[in-house]
């Protein structure tokens, strides 16, 4: 059981209150001023605290503000003990931080009401804390497995393309992910999916759908071909079926032989094709409806050649859909500028979401931040 601790500096009113609670089985320290009685709490970790108001050098409003204040008392009840019973004088002990409070003359049984009732709230604060830290801990755990699921920056010296990411979750867990494989010896998919909202339910589902196109686990769908993908993935992930979410989703596929890209996107924000040779970019997107929301809609697919030294970036909506404290929009030309202008592929993939951050002034992103580049040779 909690330790309380008394502070006054009347002698028999802390004798009365030590008596009082150790009948009851409370363990109970003393303090006979408020800096003693800081230096107690520090040793003892109370989980209540009885304090007088009026005590020489520090009184009882200034312990309980230092107390409240402090992060390790985050789960200590505090009760101010006063013979004060103005409404003003309960305000400004509440503005203190106090939760409750005690009136001289002390009645026994009002005592034991207010200490009963402070231990449970300590109890049930402090385990809320303790199961808060064990899901913190498992959240932290399962962003370490969605983690190793994302591919590694890479090179294939044999068709001469480089990869490169940055991947930034708005919380613990995101609702993006993305990859890039070989299908086989001549068919390179690379794909980017966001699901719709955030947190562990949104986790889950990306996981699942990265797992199916990682291990071609589609039934009957050719993984080459993109439209034949999504509409595999729209019959197995209807949102009915998965707690109302949806996803977007891009997909490629690369033929190096032919330097063909077929690519169809779902819902999704375009891919952008950076040609060095060229004044703009290409943006590389279908029109097709997000995964899940209808049954049985028609999916398109496109083409495009890749010319050499190009580079193609992927990403989700939260590396361009970032607001700063204006409730100003960066905006996907803003970031089509800052790709293009870079049309040599120099820029670190760090520096475009440094600019990203640095508009939003905070490191921290609204939504999921996640960008690809894969560079043609």
């Amino acid at each position: 059981m909690a330790a309380i601790l008394i502070v006054d500096d009347d002698p028999t009113i802390r004798l009365v209150l030590k008596r009082s609670l150790e009948r009851q089985g409370y363990t109970v320290k003393m303090a006979t001023n408020g800096l003693e009685g800081m230096e107690q709490a520090h040793l003892i970790s109370p989980g209540l605290i009885i304090c007088d108001w009026m005590m020489p050098d520090m009184d009882g409003l200034e312990v309980c503000r230092r107390i409240k204040a402090d992060p390790k008392f985050s789960t200590t009840f505090f009760i101010l003990l006063t013979a004060r019973t103005e409404v003003e004088d309960r305000v400004q002990g509440l503005d203190a931080g106090a939760d409750e409070f005690l009136s001289k003359p002390i009645d026994p049984n009002e005592l034991q009401a207010r200490v009963r009732a402070g231990l449970r709230l300590h109890q049930l604060s402090h385990d809320l804390r303790q199961q808060t830290a064990r899901l913190q801990a498992e959240l932290a755990e399962a962003a370490r497995y969605v983690s190793s699921l994302l591919p590694k920056p890479d090179f294939f010296p044999d068709c001469n393309i480089t990869t490169d990411w940055r991947f930034l979750p708005s919380q613990e867990l995101g609702g993006d992910s993305f990859n890039y494989h070989w299908l086989d010896a001549e068919h390179l998919a690379i794909y980017l999916l966001d699901v719709s909202g955030h947190g562990v339910g949104s986790a889950l589902l990306s996981v699942s759908v990265m797992n199916q196109l990682r291990t071609q686990g589609l039934p009957d769908t050719d993984p080459r071909q993109p439209e034949a993908v999504l509409r595999a993935l729209n019959h197995s992930f209807q949102m009915g079926s998965h707690n109302e979410m949806y996803f977007t989703l891009w997909y490629g596929v690369y033929h190096p032989g032919s330097r063909l890209l077929s690519f169809a996107s779902a819902g999704h924000p375009p891919a952008l094709l950076i040609d060095p040779t060229q004044t703009t970019p290409i943006k590389l997107k279908t029109p097709n409806l997000p995964i899940g929301i209808l049954p049985n809609p028609s999916f398109q697919m496109d083409q495009v050649w890749i010319p050499a030294s190009s580079h193609l970036y992927l990403f989700s909506d939260g590396v361009y859909e970032v607001a700063n404290q204006e409730k100003e929009l960066w905006g996907l030309d803003n970031l089509i500028a800052l790709l293009n202008h870079d049309a040599a592929g120099s820029l670190d993939l760090d520096q475009i979401t440094q600019q990203a951050q640095a508009f939003r002034g905070q490191p921290d992103f609204e939504d999921d931040f996640s960008l690809l580049r894969v560079s043609f040779g």
